[in-house]
């Protein structure tokens, strides 16, 4: 896979910058079929740091209604990338 293609966005809420500063992780949705040194690569390449290490967790989609009308979000997967001392990235 492509490195644009396994890093689809960054996710920047409250908690996500508050980690950033105080821990260096940044958190982002990747693709649900990445693999963590795949994350690690992708993230090293367009971002020019170096990755410490890599946690990633799954998001199963939600059943929705809409009418008498049942759905299903899509599933996501989220990663939480450590970076090592002295590099950051400007997301902001």
């Amino acid at each position: 896979m492509d490195d644009y293609q396994v890093i689809i966005r960054p996710i920047i809420t409250e908690r996500s910058t508050h980690l950033a500063m105080k821990r260096s992780a940044y958190t982002f949705e990747v693709h649900p079929l990445a693999t963590k040194p795949e994350i690690k690569k992708a993230i090293e390449g367009l971002y020019n740091v170096k990755v410490d290490k890599v946690r990633t967790s799954n998001y199963s989609g939600k059943v929705r209604r809409r009418g008498r009308i049942f759905g299903q979000t899509k599933r996501w997967k989220k990663a939480v990338v450590f970076l090592k001392p002295d590099y950051h990235i400007d997301l902001l």
